[in-house]
């Protein structure tokens, strides 16, 4: 690599420039935006914030591991981060010991935003992210940096054979002393808009990429934690990496032109500063939901003391995919179908439930009041 293909390789950096002009009117709004959705979670009460926090921190678990292409149980997922936030949810399923790891460092990202972030804690998170010193098959190296012993790290795509190389992260002998500049602005106080410097951190670490595995969930988990303090809050109403799991291929676009660009990165704010802006329009849905939840639950509550009941209700409530019946509702429920009968014609008889207009062979069932 001796020309210069990537940004790191330029003499200036990592002395980003930005057009804040061109950038100024776009921060703006989505500062106006954050401030507007805050004060909404702030008037909702302390219950409330805790149920739009756990479906906001479920999503962004979920969606941080997707965009790497692993899939995780969303009920272990959700039981977890109940269980920090001492909600009820009835049946905690067992937790698996990396979800538990996932979730504590995304925890420690945002309840500890205003603590320093430091090589141990980054090592900590690592830990965290691999609690059996493995990813997949293979050993990797934990709560260290990569040693490049198998090769430069690279990002590649494509069948065997046919691999394309997109980008190639600085050699491993300089990345000490290249997160030792990082976390030395991170941790300085100097005056910088704290989602521009959202932006910046994102681009700047992904661009290292220190660690062998896991570079991609700790990024956003350094974003969040830069995010939360430019709300001032511990908890996440709105999921940046739910947007960007939604534009996975602008997002990955993006990232590879600025990585092989100069040190001008305006047109990498930009998206960001909009791919935020779309993550906080679209936390509206989380809030409807939690609030659609709150009410249901104030009104029946008292009425519904059997657990499969409470289950399946609160999934139709979360947007049920296909049609109820009650040969789902028994195999949701772990339940028979004479069971299954005799909770739904319960529910039915309170006016919670009623029977679909939908056709079909089988009887299918809906919340009464949608």
């Amino acid at each position: 690599m001796n020309r210069k293909i990537y940004i790191y390789q330029h003499e200036n950096w990592p002395n980003f420039i930005w057009d804040i002009r061109e950038l100024s009117d776009l921060l703006a709004e989505v500062r106006n935006k954050q401030g507007r959705l805050i004060g909404k979670m702030e008037a909702l009460g302390f219950d409330l914030q805790n149920e739009a926090f756990l479906e906001t921190l479920t999503s962004d678990i979920l969606k941080t591991n997707e965009i790497e292409g692993i899939v995780l149980n969303k009920e272990e997922v959700r039981s977890s981060i109940a269980r920090r936030l001492g909600i009820d949810i009835g049946g905690l399923p067992p937790i698996n010991r990396n979800i538990e790891g996932i979730v504590d460092m995304m925890f420690d990202a945002t309840n500890n935003f205003d603590k320093p972030l430091t090589k141990k804690r980054l090592f900590d998170w690592h830990y965290a992210l691999f609690p059996m010193g493995r990813s997949g098959m293979y050993e990797i190296i934990v709560g260290n940096w990569r040693d490049d012993s198998t090769g430069p790290m690279q990002v590649i795509s494509g069948a065997m054979g046919k691999e394309k190389v997109y980008y190639q992260a600085p050699p491993a002998n300089i990345i000490d002393k290249e997160m030792t500049g990082f976390l030395n602005w991170f941790n300085n106080k100097k005056s910088i808009d704290l989602v521009l410097k959202a932006s910046i951190a994102h681009l700047w670490f992904v661009t290292l990429h220190p660690f062998e595995d896991g570079n991609g969930r700790i990024t956003r988990a350094i974003t969040d934690m830069l995010l939360a303090r430019s709300d001032g809050l511990p908890q996440r109403f709105y999921s940046m990496s739910s947007q960007i799991q939604k534009e996975r291929k602008s997002y990955y676009d993006i990232l590879e032109k600025t990585q092989k660009g100069k040190l001008d990165i305006t047109e990498w704010i930009n998206w960001f500063l909009n791919t935020l802006q779309k993550t906080i329009i679209n936390s509206e849905e989380t809030l409807a939901l939690v609030i659609k939840k709150h009410k249901f639950w104030n009104a029946y509550g008292t009425e519904i003391k059997n657990e499969r009941q409470k289950k399946i209700l609160n999934k139709l409530l979360e947007g049920f995919t296909g049609n109820l019946t009650t040969s789902k509702w028994a195999k949701i429920a772990k339940c028979s179908q004479d069971t299954a009968l005799r909770d739904i014609q319960d529910l039915i008889d309170k006016g919670i439930l009623i029977k679909s207009n939908s056709g079909g062979r089988s009887t299918k069932y809906e919340l009464k009041n949608k």
